[in-house]
């Protein structure tokens, strides 16, 4: 009961929401239209980031021990919420956006203590102290993990699917170093699988398709860097500082690919367009479906390595290095996009 009943929690006022703020959504406009770019039927609510946030957050004023840290995170969560949802309606800027994601970095830093003091020993046997810096890369990393979220949101349950392995990472090696804020993760899984039942429309098709929206996708991204950051904090240490590059690698590592090929057009690295990941794979002749299972199937792999390799204790030097190798392979594959996918069509007719 101590799991099960935190998550059903959590998934029924996800589920609810969902049906409550739906119409409220296409009431008021909060709807995403087809373009050029982004290809559905009809006009869908953009609520999957408010659903997600009232299951996590009513179902945590039950079971969640509320402490300075977890208000900091509330209100943090709450304000990025917030200007996803404007985002959603407005179409805001990059600059507001970015200048509310720095916002709240500096209150998880400065509010609630939680930043990165070191790389751990990923050059060698010793620890690689980042001082005051560590400041500025928190902050980097929470506009890294925030916006690497936010860009892999580009077909159906992917950004969805892509943070339940996260989450989940998150919540065993949390809770293995007996951190209560392994239950932040478990409520997040929970709402985030009532969100995909509707986004994917299954098992039922009657039910009505929502969308995560910016909302949804800068809440979870927060969340994420927020349980990473406490994760590898000195005074936890669930993990080191290398194994959170396993556990969201393949969205932090389409979204460095990404901008670099961006800057290296000439193109604004926030600019939109259809080059990412699933892009390339619908491209190569995917479904959709076909496209979301192979990025889960992979982000999961990757997770369980980084997971095991934690767990075992291989040399932060080694992870890192296999780390690199890992993103190498996967720029140098987006370089020559077309000859991998000239090979796949190849295995496919086979």
């Amino acid at each position: 009961m101590e799991y099960i009943l935190p998550i059903l929690t959590s998934f029924l006022f996800c589920f609810i929401a969902i049906q409550v703020v739906g119409p409220i959504a296409i009431k008021v406009g909060l709807v995403d239209v087809p373009n050029a770019r982004k290809h559905h039927n009809g006009h869908i609510p953009l609520i999957g980031g408010v659903a997600i946030y009232i299951g996590v957050i009513t179902s945590s004023l039950f079971f969640v021990e509320t402490n300075s840290a977890f208000v900091i995170y509330l209100l943090s969560a709450s304000l990025l919420l917030f200007i996803g949802v404007l985002d959603d309606y407005y179409d805001l800027p990059v600059r507001a956006r970015i200048v509310a994601q720095i916002l709240v970095a500096c209150m998880m830093i400065f509010g609630a203590g939680y930043y990165l003091e070191s790389f751990g020993s990923i050059f060698g046997s010793d620890e690689a102290h980042l001082g005051k810096i560590g400041v500025l890369v928190t902050i980097l990393a929470v506009l890294g993990a925030i916006n690497a979220f936010n860009m892999v949101d580009g077909i159906d349950g992917l950004a969805g699917a892509l943070s339940l392995v996260t989450f989940m990472s998150l919540g065993v090696l949390l809770g293995i170093a007996g951190s209560n804020w392994y239950l932040l993760a478990l409520l997040f899984i929970a709402s985030i699988v009532a969100f995909l039942m509707f986004n994917l429309r299954w098992p039922n098709r009657s039910l009505n398709k929502i969308f995560m929206g910016d909302s949804g996708s800068m809440l979870i991204g927060l969340t994420v860097v927020w349980l990473l950051v406490i994760g590898a904090d000195d005074n936890v240490r669930a993990f080191e500082p290398v194994t959170a590059l396993y556990l969201i690698a393949v969205p932090l590592m389409d979204m460095v690919a990404i901008m670099y090929r961006r800057l290296k057009k000439g193109k604004s690295p926030f600019k939109p367009d259809r080059d990412h990941l699933h892009h390339i794979f619908e491209r190569a002749g995917y479904t959709r479906k076909q496209s979301l299972a192979a990025i889960t199937l992979a982000s999961a792999l990757i997770a369980f390595i980084g997971c095991f390799m934690q767990i075992i204790a291989i040399p932060e030097w080694i992870r890192f290095c296999i780390f690199v190798l890992m993103f190498g392979v996967y720029n140098y594959t987006l370089i020559h996009i077309w000859k991998v996918i000239t090979w796949l069509n190849r295995k496919k007719k086979h």
